[in-house]
């Protein structure tokens, strides 16, 4: 059986650009024992996929090369099966990729029917993992603490705010537009939120951390991580989730004096989410509490065809994309 795929032609340089894949168009395998084909339903797009496009042999994922089917988070549904433990029929997620079929593997978990896409998509799959190994495993909050998280709007972001706020926390949004702080504040209940484009962020920041910030969480990097980094309360945490902001440059931002680190006894960790996927039941189960007790809202950003991916990733990183971003194939 035919089935479409899209390859990485060559690496990108700066800015993902719509010329660096191509369609291609394949044969699904014949399967061996063990193996089973997926069906891919839907298809996540996320920032760390520009990391994926680097050369990069020491990074925490092996990169995708020239060549390759571009890699994604996906869910699907088993159309073909000779592993017991998947069956026809089930509904998988797991490593895909731009793809309408792929080979399953041991990775990918089998998850109920009943769930919604828009919320297996949105907080019970990779996002949801992600804000929590994030903030509760590493940024360890304690109620009455104040957070700054960046990215607030994202995927990410927007989860990691609601659930400062569900453990007590003070919680400030730094976002790319008006109406994505409106969101967050009318609709999520961030304390505040701050457009990292107005000129004077620095002292918005400064008036809506009177006390300092104890937890900073770091999805893009960019100017706000040094007006952030000057504002740590000693024994602050800094949780470094992503720097969509910096991916696309050749020469990374210098970062902060390790004296401030050394004297406020700050506390600078970052993570990957590949290295958690032992804590994948332990997420769903907090995030689903979370959601049980509306105490999370969230919205989707659905493209339709797996053509849709090339310009869908782009808007990423234009920030154009309104929640989470994934494709619908």
């Amino acid at each position: 059986m035919k089935y479409q795929a899209i390859k990485l032609v060559r690496r990108p340089v700066g800015d993902i650009t719509s010329d660096i894949f191509e369609r291609v168009e394949l044969e699904t395998p014949a399967l061996k024992d063990g193996e089973f084909l997926v069906r891919q339903t839907h298809m996540s797009l996320d920032p760390a996929m520009r990391t994926w496009l680097q050369d990069n042999e020491d990074s925490y994922i092996e990169p995708v090369r020239p060549g390759d089917i571009m890699r994604a988070y996906g869910i699907g549904d088993v159309v073909e099966s000779r592993n017991p433990a998947y069956p026809e029929g089930a509904r998988v997620v797991g490593v895909t990729g731009w793809a309408e079929y792929t080979l399953g593997g041991e990775d990918m978990q089998v998850v109920d029917r009943s769930v919604d896409i828009g919320a297996l998509m949105s907080v019970l799959y990779v996002p949801g993992l992600t804000a929590y190994v994030g903030l509760i495993k590493v940024g360890r909050p304690v109620s009455g603490e104040t957070m700054v998280v960046t990215g607030a709007a994202g995927s990410v972001g927007s989860l990691v705010g609601q659930m400062g706020k569900a453990e007590g926390l003070r919680v400030i949004g730094v976002a790319g537009s008006e109406e994505k702080c409106r969101w967050l504040e009318e609709e999520l209940g961030f304390d505040k939120a701050l457009n990292y484009k107005d000129p004077d962020l620095g002292e918005q920041l400064a008036a809506a951390t009177p006390d300092g910030i104890d937890l900073y969480f770091e999805n893009t990097g960019g100017p706000i991580q040094k007006l952030a980094f000057d504002r740590m309360n000693r024994l602050g945490r800094m949780v470094v989730c992503g720097n969509i902001a910096e991916y696309n440059n050749d020469v990374p931002t210098p970062g902060p004096s390790w004296v401030d680190i050394n004297l406020k006894a700050l506390r600078v960790e970052g993570f990957v989410i590949t290295d958690h996927y032992d804590k994948a039941e332990e997420s769903t189960l907090a995030m689903m509490g979370y959601l049980q007790k509306g105490q999370i809202k969230f919205r989707s950003h659905v493209l339709t065809g797996l053509d849709s991916a090339i310009e869908g990733v782009q808007l990423l990183f234009s920030g154009q994309n309104q929640g989470k971003l994934y494709v619908e194939l």
